[in-house]
């Protein structure tokens, strides 16, 4: 088999520029390290059920002494000293949540310069990273690994019930027998009852088309989704079309950001700053009954200079005012699929760095861990929404029906 063909455009970093994207500040670095210090202290106080020094008729060990251990992560590396217990029972997870992602991208870059596709300053940046040379044996052991464990999350079996369900797709470069091709990222997040934002599915297509996107909700409906009565999502034709067909109980929100972008096209740029701005100002509104009167007004208006965009507007603005059947605190969340954005902008962050993979599998590894990420972050804070408002609110109208 030949190999691949160097070329001087695949990558073009330089260190400064990964620094920059790591993050070069010291005091944040500092600070970073800090934290997670105290984070590793917190968690044997935790498990030993004592602090240090504390005399306690409850604990469960005695501590040991430390251990070094280098952290890799986004602001550079962070040099620990990890707490040890006398009967070598404390793990900490830590570390396998923080070095997943960072992990996946060291592997793609890795792969790069391993396959012959990308240039030595690939060679120069996952040293940088990883600290000391690779092989391709190295490469694979990690991404082994990494796969198995993605691989476990993005099928494990969905128990609860999600309400809300958000749904968008990106586009990444992948390199295939030589050439660079856009695939398709699918990205699904859902709401549970808990009020907290989960990634239910992260996977690749070729392409966004009803195909596509009916396989990947059928995917989820196979691992158990079930109890979705709202989903948000743009306006593509293909992604339509597939929600209608696998969540047909479901009712649907079409982003208003992506909306409003959309009605660009139909009008000349140069009056679009007065005329968007007063149709933006339709969705602050929280009453259904007022955003139609404040439409039928901002028709009016418009309707003598830019029949076109007003035209397309009435047609198809109802899509964008379903968030009106939910409880007024949860309209913000839920009008746009601004809720996938900081995943999005991540991805975009990280995948920066590699610019084009050197495979489908690179790529989905990546963004399958940055997801994994983001999911135990969002699952430790604090409830994203107070699902009781959507009981209550399903309930008052229920009783209205009634009579």
């Amino acid at each position: 088999m030949t190999r691949p063909k160097r070329n001087d455009e695949v990558i073009n970093v330089t260190k400064q520029e990964l620094l920059r994207v790591l993050g070069e500040d010291d005091a944040l670095k500092k600070l970073m390290q800090t934290l997670l210090q105290e984070v590793l202290e917190a968690e044997m106080d935790e498990a030993l059920q004592a602090g240090k020094g504390e005399r306690t008729v409850g604990r469960l060990g005695y501590r040991s002494g430390h251990y070094p251990r280098t952290l890799v992560t986004r602001v550079g590396k962070l040099e620990l000293r990890v707490p040890q217990d006398r009967q070598g029972r404390f793990s900490s997870e830590l570390f396998a949540r923080y070095q997943r992602s960072e992990k996946a991208l060291v592997a793609a870059l890795m792969e790069m310069y391993v396959q012959g596709v990308s240039t030595r300053r690939v060679k120069a940046i996952t040293e940088e990273l990883c600290g000391h040379e690779f092989s391709a044996s190295a490469v694979s052991e990690i991404n082994k690994k990494l796969d198995a464990e993605l691989t476990r999350f993005m099928t494990r079996r969905l128990e609860e019930e999600y309400p809300y369900v958000i749904l968008d797709a990106r586009y990444e470069r992948v390199r295939e027998d030589g050439v660079g091709h856009s695939r398709a990222v699918l990205i699904t997040l859902g709401i549970g009852w808990d009020g907290r934002r989960h990634v239910l599915a992260v996977e690749l297509a070729n392409r966004e088309s009803a195909t596509s996107w009916k396989d990947h909700l059928l995917g989820l409906k196979t691992r158990g989704l079930h109890g979705v009565s709202f989903v948000v999502s743009d306006d593509h034709p293909g992604l339509k079309r597939a929600i209608r067909e696998v969540l047909p109980e479901a009712s649907w929100q079409r982003c208003y950001v992506h909306f409003l972008r959309n009605a660009l096209d139909h009008l000349p740029r140069k009056h679009a700053d007065d005329c968007l701005l007063e149709l933006r100002w339709v969705y602050d509104l929280h009453e259904l009954a007022e955003a139609r009167r404040h439409l039928a007004q901002w028709l009016q208006r418009w309707q003598g200079t830019h029949r076109k965009l007003c035209d397309w507007v009435e047609a198809n603005i109802e899509e964008t005012f379903a968030f009106h059947r939910l409880p007024r605190a949860h309209h913000k969340h839920l009008k746009s699929t601004n809720l996938i954005e900081r995943l999005n902008q991540e991805i975009k962050r990280r995948t920066l760095l590699v610019r084009i993979f050197p495979d489908e599998a690179s790529c989905l590894r990546l963004v399958r861990a940055l997801a994994v990420e983001i999911h135990e972050e969002w699952v430790d804070e604090n409830r994203y929404l107070d699902m009781e408002l959507l009981q209550s609110h399903r309930k008052a109208a229920t009783q209205t029906q009634a009579a």
